[in-house]
This record gives C-alpha cells, sequence and structure tokens, in this order.
C-alpha cells in the first residue's frame, strides 16, 4: 500500500545547539516539540516543533557531511532567509521572543502595508519576522507609499 503524501514546505534550520533551539522556540514562540532524535555524540539528527500551524525541522550542524563546511548561519556570518510567522498580538509575540533570548533586529512598528512588523534574530542566528495584520491598504495606497523607495 502506498504512502500518502501530504505536500509541504517546511523550513529546515540548521543550528548549533538542537536541543537548545527545540527548548527555545517552545519559550519563545509557542511551539510544541514534535520529536527529537538525538544521534550517539549527543548532537541532534533530527528535530522538529509545531509553529502557528507549520512544522520547522531542525539539525545541529554536521560540517563531516557538508564538505567540512559549518551551515550554521553564524558561521556562515548571517542568513539571507527570515522566517515569517503572522500572529494576533505581535506586541505581545515580539516581547515573549525577546524575553526568551532573541535580539531585536527591527522592533515593532506600523507598516505602510498595513502590518504592525518587527524582526528579530534568535540565538542561533535565525531571523524571524513578525507580523500583525492592523488594517487594510488599496493598491494606490501601496503605490504612494513605495515611490518613496525609488
Amino acid at each position: 500500500m502506498p504512502i500518502e503524501i501530504t505536500p509541504a514546505v517546511m523550513p529546515h534550520l540548521v543550528v548549533d545547539d538542537g536541543a537548545a533551539a527545540i527548548d527555545f522556540y517552545v519559550k519563545a514562540f509557542g511551539a510544541t516539540e514534535l520529536g527529537r532524535m538525538p544521534g550517539p555524540d549527543g548532537r541532534l539528527v533530527h528535530g522538529a516543533v509545531q509553529i502557528n500551524g507549520g512544522t520547522v525541522m531542525l539539525a545541529d550542524d554536521y560540517p563531516e557531511y557538508c564538505d567540512g563546511q559549518s551551515e550554521t548561519p553564524k558561521a556562515l556570518g548571517g542568513t539571507p532567509v527570515t522566517i515569517h510567522l503572522v500572529v494576533p498580538d505581535v506586541d505581545a509575540a515580539f516581547a515573549r521572543a525577546v524575553e526568551a533570548g532573541a535580539e531585536v533586529v527591527m522592533p515593532v512598528e506600523d507598516m505602510f502595508w498595513g502590518d504592525r512588523y518587527g524582526v528579530l534574530r534568535d540565538p542561533f542566528g535565525h531571523k524571524w519576522s513578525l507580523g500583525q495584520p492592523v488594517r487594510e491598504v488599496s493598491e494606490e495606497e501601496l503605490q504612494t507609499a513605495m515611490q518613496q523607495f525609488s
């Protein structure tokens, strides 16, 4: 009998302490731990959490399987990827993450596209944006606002 597959997109984060990352995501973002599989040396081979209904997979860094190259954001000098969370109370969610140890990259502000929005960096180097839709914005308003960036 074939296995039924549900299509999905899931970030798979490489971190320098998988067990601590799971604990951080539970505390900072209210994640639910789905599981963790430590290897014989104690490093996390695979872990998964659910945040806002979506699954985020993670594992400790294994440079020995990546051409000797560490793949954590810290080792790479940052990350070009930001994971976005839509939340019902962005100020409370942002404060909770900061209290848990996240670093503020951009404080929460009202944005021209209609969200209250801010950006954090977790202790493992990954960036997270948090947004709360607060008002509808017309296409015309967006175009006007975008002209300030040209």
